[in-house]
């Protein structure tokens, strides 16, 4: 069964280790963000890693050749625990690539509106369905539940909160 594992590269080589790695035999996955900056006489927007220096790969541990992936061209090192790559959980890395497209850029959530009906999906209140009654300019939510037979007023974040549909 494959699992993914976090690896280290070098300075701006994404590219580079991500080709080397698939050339290997490696399935990659490097979630990717859109960045605007300011030049001297314009604004760009580039396509830039959404976790700098690191990209996920997928390993059989049992079949494949992972030790070779350290000596990849672009890669400092496969992080390792122990002597072994450390597995990180699925849910992670499938989560993430559900909110991405075929090559990898971060798609943009949908925005929460006031009156949305929403299920908390993490917290003490994980579960619980209420509605945005607010939301501010520093996107903190405010979301009324019923608790009890009592209306309340909770602040949630906003990645704890997914739309029901």
């Amino acid at each position: 069964m494959f699992n993914w594992y976090l690896v280290q590269f070098k300075p701006n080589h994404h590219r580079v280790a991500e080709r080397n790695l698939n050339q290997q035999g490696f399935k990659t996955f490097l979630p990717l963000q859109e960045t605007t900056s300011r030049g001297v006489s314009k604004f760009t927007t580039c396509l830039k890693p959404l976790f700098p220096g690191y990209m996920f790969v997928s390993i059989e541990l049992d079949r494949s050749p992972w030790r070779k992936i350290n000596s990849t061209l672009g890669v400092v090192r496969l992080i390792c625990q122990d002597g072994l790559p450390k597995r990180l959980p699925f849910e992670i890395v499938s989560g993430l690539m559900s909110r991405c497209d075929r090559i990898g850029k971060l798609l943009p959530t949908k925005s929460l509106e006031t009156g949305d009906p929403v299920t908390v999906v993490s917290g003490a209140l994980t579960n619980f369905v209420a509605t945005v009654e607010t939301i501010d300019s520093k996107r903190r939510i405010w979301i009324l539940m019923d608790i009890l037979g009592h209306r309340t007023k909770v602040q949630v974040g906003f990645e704890q909160l997914k739309l029901l549909s």
